[in-house]
């Protein structure tokens, strides 16, 4: 006869060994002092302190030593280790094969900013609007990133200077622009001092009889602070290390604005010969231009509009009018003024209508040599037509009737590229001479 186990009996004894398994598994981790498999062994610290004494005369208590894959948790961090420094070792020789690059800052408090930020660097700015008190722009040049700011807005201790290399754009033209600029230069005289700038260039709307006294002082070749000076008009102080020519370019102070030329504006048949659209001062050479071009009735093929008083505002309509006339004609009278160069030069060019200018030398201190005056764009092979005197001009317009379109096409273009070639060698040139002597030189 079989005999039956309760099932309550049976539950009962299925619990007593289960908690007897349990009770022999815990005493073999905690508490047994055998050798086990590698990959559950016990492995000691060192130098590690014993867990509370030993425990019931048994063997210590070593739970917080042991770790079963210790063995390969050390390899894995090894090996992390490793990888961690070779990407830090290539990180290092990618920054060291990347050429080095350098940051300065250009304030623009002269309309002339406008034209080195625009159309020499080619920079952008922000808001577009011209009439904004505040504006502002970065772009890179060989290994310098330029930031620019100008406006009326742009006032001393409120620009956000965080570097320590400067450019500023300056009018020394007449008195009351010498005294405003003064006042920038010793605002910036003190950041040096201070030891917040370390670098300093000026560019500079020179007087136009090269009478610029006022900035001598502030160079550093005088003891001064100014490492540079970028000066516009032939001044006898170029030399080409810390004193450099720059150009007038167009007249940005009456909004003219930067030409992008297109194929309507190289291959169109324009109806006029020349133009000249300025102030006729007494007793000068402008008045023997026009009864020249009325003499021999050439002032019927060119536009001309004369006015006995310089505005030095433009409306939109004299605007307009002016540009017109030099996208119409072929040529641009450019007889001399204050100074021989002037703004028409430059807004003649941005239009491929080719300058006529009176190449005589104006009154004052401006430097006198052969290559006297328009030294900068002589130097630059400028393809105009220089003439002495006006009465040369009724011989020059007759040969021009001559020319077939084609070739009044080909030297716009010629005239185009000239002109877009000389900005980006002015371009060229500002960039290398402030990395040469802020950052190499010393």
């Amino acid at each position: 006869m079989k005999m039956k186990i309760p099932k309550r009996k049976l539950f009962l004894l299925i619990i007593f060994a289960y908690v007897a398994f349990s009770l022999y598994a815990a005493y073999n981790v905690f508490f047994s002092t055998k050798v086990i498999s590698r990959v559950h062994r016990v492995v000691k610290k060192e130098t590690g302190a014993l867990s509370d004494g030993a425990k019931d005369g048994g063997a210590p208590f070593l739970a917080r030593d042991w770790n079963p894959w210790e063995d390969e948790q050390v390899d894995y961090n090894s090996d992390l280790t490793k990888k961690r420094q070779a990407f830090k070792q290539q990180l290092g020789r990618i920054h060291q094969n990347q050429p080095k690059r350098y940051r300065v800052q250009i304030w623009g408090k002269a309309a002339i900013g406008i034209y080195l930020w625009e159309h020499i660097l080619e920079g952008p700015l922000n808001p577009t609007d011209k009439i904004a008190q505040w504006q502002e722009g970065e772009l890179q040049s060989g290994k310098i990133d330029f930031s620019f700011y100008t406006g009326p807005a742009v006032v001393q201790g409120h620009v956000p200077l965080d570097m320590n290399s400067l450019v500023l754009v300056l009018n020394g033209r007449e008195q009351q622009k010498v005294s405003y600029s003064t006042r920038w230069l010793e605002h910036v005289q003190a950041l040096v001092q201070s030891r917040t700038v370390s670098h300093v260039a000026v560019v500079l709307l020179g007087n136009e009889h090269c009478n610029n006294d006022f900035i001598a002082p502030y160079l550093k070749r005088n003891g001064g602070f100014v490492d540079l000076l970028f000066v516009v008009y032939d001044s006898l102080w170029v030399n080409d290390k810390d004193v450099f020519q720059w150009p007038l370019g167009v007249a940005t102070y009456r909004q003219f604005p930067m030409i992008r030329p297109n194929a309507q504006l190289i291959t169109s048949n324009r109806p006029y010969l020349c133009n000249f659209l300025g102030t006729i001062y007494k007793n000068s050479s402008r008045e023997i231009l026009m009864q020249v071009l009325k003499q021999s009735g050439l002032d019927k093929e060119c536009i001309t509009t004369a006015r006995e008083k310089w505005l030095p505002q433009e409306t939109a309509d004299s605007l307009k009018r002016y540009q017109t006339a030099l996208a119409q004609s072929e040529l641009t009278l450019c007889p001399i003024g204050i100074n021989t160069e002037c703004y028409r030069i430059y807004e003649a060019c941005s239009y491929g209508s080719v300058p006529v200018v009176e190449d005589v030398l104006a009154p004052g201190s401006c430097a006198s040599g052969s290559s006297s005056p328009l030294r900068l764009l002589k130097a630059a092979g400028a393809p105009f037509v220089f003439i002495s005197n006006w009465k040369e001009l009724p011989a020059i317009l007759e040969r021009e009737r001559g020319m077939s379109q084609e070739q009044r096409v080909d030297r716009r273009r010629r005239l185009l590229e000239w002109y877009a070639g000389f900005r980006q060698q002015m371009k060229e040139r500002f960039t290398e001479v402030i990395e040469e002597t802020f950052f190499k030189s010393g």
